[in-house]
Order: C-alpha cells, then sequence, then structure tokens
C-alpha cells in the first residue's frame, strides 16, 4: 500500500474530525479555548486516533462513528504534552516545533488547557455521534478501558513513577513499567477502542491488544533513541532532555545498537500477532513500520 498517502489521508480526516468538534473562540471563556486549540492543532503525527481507525479497519468496518472517540484520544494525548511540559514536571520550552503551552499562556493556562482537554475528551466519548453502530454496553467498555488507560495504573501513573525515578538507580523492569504506563497504556487503548467499534471477537481483540502493546514498546523505545540520535529540527523539542535530567533509558541500560534491535524487534513482535488477520491490516503493518523508522 502507499502508506504515505495513507497516513496523509488519515491525518487529514482526524484534522477535519477535531475542527468539527472541538470548542470555538468565543465567547468570556475565548481565551481558554485558544490555549486549548493552540496545542491541540500545533501539529502532531495523529497516531493514537489513526490506530484506532486502522484497528477498525482491519475489521472490515467503516469508521465515521468511531472520530469522535479518535478525536478524543487526541485530546487525551494533548492533554498529556502539555503537562509534561510545564516546569514541574519536565520543564520543555518546546513542542512540535513551537513554544509550549505554559510559554505561550502562563503556566495557570496552561494547566487548566490540559484539564480542559481531558475533561472535553470525555465528552466527546459520551457524544450522540459516538453511540452510533455500537452498544452501549460496547461504549461503556470503550470509556472505561480509555480511562484505565490514561490514570493512576495508566499513563498518569507512569508519569509519577517517571519523575521519582529521575537521578535514581532503577531495574530494568522497573523501567518497562514507566515505559508501560505513561506511552503504552493509551496506545493499546487506542487499538483497544478501535476493535471494539470493529466488533472484534475474543480472538481478535486479544490479537489486536498484542499489537498495541508491542507498538507502544515501540514507540517508547524510539522516542528514547530519537533524544539521542535525533535533532531539534526534526524533532520539534528539545534532544537530550533525557540525559540532562538523568533518565533511565533504553540506551542508558543497551547502548544505542542493542536498543536498535530491541525496537526492531518489538515491532516484528506486533506483525506477528497480526498473522490472524486479512489485506485489510495493512494499514496496521505499516504503523509498526513507520513507528521504528520514524525520525520524530
Amino acid at each position: 500500500m502507499e502508506f504515505k498517502k495513507y497516513l496523509t489521508e488519515q491525518c487529514a480526516v482526524v484534522e477535519h474530525a477535531l475542527a468539527r468538534y472541538m470548542l470555538t473562540e468565543e465567547g468570556p471563556l475565548a481565551n481558554h479555548i485558544k490555549a486549548m486549540r493552540y496545542s491541540l492543532f500545533a501539529g502532531g503525527k495523529r497516531i493514537r486516533p489513526i490506530l484506532a481507525l486502522a484497528a477498525a479497519e482491519a475489521l472490515h468496518v467503516t469508521t465515521d462513528h468511531l472520530l469522535p472517540t479518535a478525536c478524543a484520544l487526541e485530546c487525551i494525548h494533548t492533554y498529556s504534552l502539555i503537562h509534561d511540559d510545564l516546569p514541574a514536571m519536565d520543564d520543555d520550552d518546546l513542542r512540535r516545533g513551537k513554544p509550549t503551552c505554559h510559554v505561550v499562556f502562563g503556566e495557570a493556562e496552561a494547566i487548566l488547557a490540559g484539564d480542559g482537554l481531558l475533561s472535553f475528551a470525555f465528552e466527546l466519548l459520551s457524544h450522540p455521534d459516538a453511540q452510533q453502530g455500537i452498544t452501549p454496553d460496547a461504549q461503556l467498555r470503550v470509556i472505561s478501558i480509555i480511562a484505565k488507560a490514561i490514570g493512576p495504573v495508566g499513563m498518569v501513573g507512569g508519569q509519577s513513577l517517571d519523575l521519582a525515578a529521575e537521578g535514581q538507580a532503577i531495574s530494568f523492569e522497573h523501567l518497562r513499567l514507566i515505559h508501560g504506563y505513561k506511552t503504552g497504556a493509551l496506545i493499546t487503548a487506542s487499538v483497544q477502542a478501535g476493535a471494539i467499534f470493529g466488533k472484534a471477537n475474543e480472538k481478535q481483540f486479544a490479537a489486536l491488544s498484542q499489537y498495541g502493546t508491542q507498538i507502544g514498546l515501540a514507540f517508547q523505545i524510539v522516542d528514547d533513541l530519537l533524544d539521542v540520535e535525533g535533532t531539534t529540527e526534526d524533532l520539534g523539542k528539545t534532544v537530550g532532555a533525557d540525559a540532562q535530567r538523568k533518565k533511565a533509558t533504553y540506551p542508558a541500560f543497551f547502548g544505542v545498537a542493542k536498543t536498535k534491535v530491541m525496537a526492531q524487534e518489538a515491532v516484528e513482535a506486533a506483525l506477528t500477532a497480526l498473522e490472524i488477520f486479512d489485506a485489510k491490516a495493512e494499514p496496521l503493518r505499516a504503523l509498526a513500520r513507520y513507528i521504528y523508522e520514524r525520525n520524530n
């Protein structure tokens, strides 16, 4: 398949849906909504919503009714970036090639912009459009999976562990736990959401969940590599930050060469998980390869 074309087209679908559903800068809350929109529309690969759409496509299901959920996933991801960049967290001034939200709008408004995006995500997950083509029980299952993936035993918990581990000697098992919570959980949940909208059976859901787990691992490993080998121009954020903060990373544990092998092994495991699917899953296969080959 022409993956670059597919990625461009799907990104445009997500952008159009975000523009359709997102609040506009009007009324007394205009500045607050402006801060939310600033980070949401600052660019980005839209990987999580595209993964959800591709998972449903792999099950031969059209994806129009999945768009509010896909947009919710991007709102959640953007909220996490806004909060990660705060002075109390990673203290970054650059994201997606632009000044971070707290640099432009101030720290307090950045916190509220992140809170607003997180709350708005659950409006989208329960939007009337998100109720089409899916049973109430299935919709509730999607909401539950996403809520768990981003909460204390998911993304938020992973960020807490990550901050606590800075400058500390931790085990590799603890590093994997951090990565699994902080990055992997939402990526896996994105794939699972698409699987549920696609009416996956038990075997298909398990296979797609394994795929999500493995590409989540690959994504974080490659992120660690890019912080060592990437450039600020390509990444749109400051490189070398992990070493400056004395964070445990895959390259710090294993060196660059072995880390690349581990990333490739995770991608291969993801591809193996998709063996039960036909050509409709080719976008998922291409996404796994893209995650390994990306430079930002």
